[in-house]
Order: C-alpha cells, then structure tokens, then sequence
C-alpha cells in the first residue's frame, strides 16, 4: 500500500481540521479528575470529621475514603468509635511524621485500581498529558509528519500499569467492605452501645455508593478476562453459569466510562456529606431525630 508524507512539516500540538467541541471532554476530564485528586489526598490527610454517629445526629456513617478503619487514633474530632477499628489503636511504631489518619492505609488501593483503569489511562492521556489530546489532534511533542514514531506503548515508565489486574483483587473486596458499611448506615449505635434501625440521607447515599463502584468494578476488563476471556473457545461454554457472568459483565463493560464517573463522583459526594455532617455544618434529615 502506497504512503504519502508532507516532509519538512511538524503537526504542532493541538493542531487539526477539526470544527466541533472536541476540546471538551478532555477539559471537563481534567477539571473534575484533578478536583478529585486534591480533595482525597486533603481528606485522607485529615485524620477527623470521617464519621458521623449519635454525637453529630446521625447514623453510623463512615467516610468512603476511611473505609476500613484499620487502626484509629482515640480522641480526635470527628473520629469513629474504638470497636471499628480492624487492629486496635493507633500504632506506636509509625514515624511522628505519618499523619494519623487511617485513610493512608485505604486511599492508595483505589486510586491504584482507578488509575491503572483502561479507561482513565485514555481519558487522562488526552486530558493531562495531550498524547494525544483528542482524535486527529496534534499530541504534544509531536513529530514530523511522516517520520518513523518511537512508540513504546505502555512500557518503560508506564509498565506499572500492569499492577491494573492486580489491584482488582482489592478493588473487589472494597465492594463488600462499602457495602457493609452501607448496612451500617440503617443503624445508630447509642452511648450504651445499643444500635437502632432508621435511616437518613447518609444512608441512602452510603447504601448506593457499592452499587456503583461494583458497577464499575465488575465492568473492568481484567474481571472478564478472570471470569472467561481467559479461554480459548468460549463459544464452547454454551449457555452455562460462566457464559452468563461474562454477558453481563459485557454489558458493565459497554458502559464502563459512565459507572467509572458516577462511581467516582458518587464516593466523593458521599465523602463530602458525611464529613460536612460530623463538622455539624449541615444536619442529616433522619428517622433518629
């Protein structure tokens, strides 16, 4: 097949022929990816306002980003109950300068699964990097046009995004580990110790949040590979219980950008209510009150 190249010409960054509103989604991408970023590594550096509980008028709702609560740190404002804690208390043998928050030992899973995710890695190529920053758009360090590329794929810096189908296993686990929480959310637990049923807002909004990032989860490639992209006749399964796991998990993965972002969106919204209600700065409505 024959080519054509225009040498001597260098396709600048941004460059296209382009006339819609191609620039949008990466820009919306950015915004809203990186407002994530700062504010869960400004929460999970917090170490207080992640629960809510009789004292601030609620049920027993626990930030996301908190969740589990492998070790807690007794007296701080805004901090869970001793019992909740996996380990105990806070461990004497961390450095003075680890902030004493029990997110550091959570946030850094989850945003490993997102951010090795087949998805994001395109949504932030484009956004972040401009590689490129959309279709037919001139990447940044773009080359001549028509001169041999140095495509490395995803290799050399980038080869930890391997970790992606590993950082599943615990991608799933936070589905239950959520999803009791969102349990936890229909009772309040009394100075005594007794728990009452009821709910609240937080309990509607921490009962859906494992819904969605289990629609997200159980959308990602590596989990249809796990369950059977793996075989090399699956056509031979016919119509059993693996053909049928792999079919709807086809259908999470048709729509896996959209339960990528209402399940990030969705644990940030969550986070922010819980934290604005132990701060006393809004009140849950509720059956307990």
């Amino acid at each position: 097949m024959a080519t054509s190249s225009i040498p001597g010409r260098k396709k600048a960054f941004m460059d296209t022929v382009r006339t819609d509103t191609w620039w949008l989604e990466p820009a919306i991408v950015l915004v809203v990816f990186l407002s994530f970023i700062v504010y869960s590594m400004w929460a999970g550096l917090q170490g207080q306002y992640y629960w809510g509980g009789i004292a601030a008028g609620a049920g027993d709702y626990l930030c996301p980003l908190y969740s589990p609560l492998i070790y807690i740190k007794e007296g701080v404002l805004g901090g869970a109950p001793m019992e909740h804690a996996w380990l105990g208390s806070w461990p004497d043998w961390l450095p003075a300068w680890v902030p004493a928050s029990p997110a550091i030992f959570i946030v850094p899973f989850p945003a490993l699964f997102r951010f090795t995710c087949y998805y994001y890695r395109g949504a932030y190529y484009k956004a972040f990097a401009g590689l490129p920053p959309g279709c037919a758009v001139g990447a940044a360090g773009s080359i001549e046009v028509g001169a041999p590329k140095k495509y490395r794929g995803e290799t050399f810096l980038l080869v930890f995004q391997n970790l992606h189908r590993y950082a599943l296993y615990f991608a799933i686990a936070f589905v239950f580990i959520l999803a009791y929480d969102g349990y936890l959310s229909w009772w309040q637990t009394d100075a005594s110790g007794v728990k009452h049923f009821g709910f609240g807002v937080g309990t509607l909004l921490l009962t859906i949040n494992p819904i969605f990032i289990g629609m997200y989860t159980f959308g990602c490639h590596s989990w249809r590979h796990l369950i059977g992209g793996r075989k090399d006749c699956f056509s031979c399964a016919g119509n059993g219980f693996t053909n049928g796991v792999y079919k709807k998990s086809s259908w999470l993965n048709a729509n896996h950008k959209l339960f990528a972002w209402c399940s990030l969106l969705w644990v940030a919204g969550t986070d922010v209510y819980v934290r604005l209600v132990s701060m006393g700065v809004i009140t849950d409505i509720n059956t307990w009150n």
